[in-house]
């Protein structure tokens, strides 16, 4: 966002937008290093626990954080469900990278590069998720399971547009898609984030059964997240605010967003002193 996600605004001296800009640039900036920071550490957890375990040969260890993520014999299953944790830390640190507005323009080949690798890795990791929900006895409901297969549809699809604007040379409409291909790619963590949030502020667990991983909260969450996704709404307020002339709205647009970016960084503390730290310490 602002040199992040998009190039930046430009003011006219005077005009009564240029402050609300400012201070949307400034919401927008402040979200994506929360989410910078957030999707790292994610990143660093999935190559510290599932690389390790996979390394040294204990693979019954993702069991403590995937049901049924391993199990003796299904070499076949084993492989997918390691091959989509594995790719996933591509897409959370690769993915940041790419709404660098900098890098783009001061190494558009490895932007590119990055790029193509990203969008495969985000088909694979997003079919390999599906299969794992359908195969696997995800925890949770039908309705998460829902949910989630139905993120899988958007991925490919926003994928698929992204590659082809790009190919097209419409890169606007590429830049465009390409940050919606983001928010959806980052159901999963969003996912991971809200919760701890919603756990933090409770001090606890609060609206869901922690021994059947579901409840009305769980599901509102994976609806909100996978189906019918809150950040693809943000993404488009964020597009019409930086085009929109009424200081109002656009001050109004990015409070929003700070407000967001804050609850973001309680999940992210949260998620990472007590889920990810704990379980590579």
């Amino acid at each position: 966002m602002s040199d992040i996600m998009t190039e930046k605004i430009d003011f006219l001296p005077g005009t009564t937008t240029k402050y609300p800009q400012k201070l949307l640039n400034l919401a927008v900036t402040i979200w994506f290093i929360v989410t910078t920071i957030g999707q790292w550490a994610f990143g660093i957890y999935i190559i510290a626990f599932y690389g390790a375990s996979t390394a040294s040969g204990e693979l019954e260890r993702w069991n403590e954080v995937l049901p049924h993520g391993y199990v003796k014999g299904d070499w076949k299953g084993n492989l997918i469900v390691g091959t989509h944790v594995l790719l996933a830390a591509i897409l959370v640190v690769g993915g940041p990278l790419q709404l660098l507005a900098s890098l783009r323009r001061s190494a558009p080949r490895i932007h590119r590069w990055l790029g193509r690798v990203y969008v495969s890795t985000a088909v694979i990791v997003a079919t390999g998720g599906f299969i794992m929900v359908w195969t696997r006895g995800a925890v949770g409901d039908t309705v998460q399971h829902v949910s989630i297969s139905i993120q899988t549809v958007y991925i490919i699809i926003f994928a698929w547009l992204a590659w082809r604007c790009a190919r097209a040379g419409q890169f606007e409409k590429h830049r465009k898609w390409a940050m919606r291909l983001f928010m959806v790619v980052s159901g999963v963590w969003f996912f991971r984030v809200g919760l701890m949030c919603w756990l933090v502020i409770n001090g606890g667990p609060a609206g869901f059964d922690q021994r059947t991983f579901s409840g009305p909260f769980l599901t509102a969450l994976a609806v909100l997240v996978y189906a019918l996704p809150v950040s693809l709404l943000l993404l488009e307020l964020y597009f019409y605010a930086r085009k929109a002339i009424k200081p109002v709205e656009i001050t109004a647009i990015a409070l929003l967003i700070f407000m967001v970016a804050v609850l973001m960084a309680i999940g992210v503390f949260g998620a990472i002193a007590g889920m990810w730290l704990p379980r590579i310490g």
